[in-house]
């Protein structure tokens, strides 16, 4: 018999809660703190990129002041 180290994936991350930390629950709960940040990460990254493009809206909010 041939041996092979186990395919199984490990246990689910819990925290808190002891639900899923991956999951996309509402409400007031640790996984939303998560998926806050992994969603402001994905913004400042688009707008990082936007900026980058040429569209800058803090450019063109400074120059219509008079900076």
């Amino acid at each position: 018999m041939e041996t092979r180290p186990s395919t199984d994936l490990p246990p689910i991350a819990t925290e808190y809660n002891g639900k899923d930390r991956n999951a996309f629950l509402f409400g007031w709960n640790p996984q939303a703190e998560l998926w806050n940040g992994r969603l402001a990460m994905i913004g400042f990254l688009a707008y990082l990129l936007w900026d980058l493009a040429g569209y800058s809206v803090l450019r063109d909010v400074l120059h219509i002041v008079g900076y």
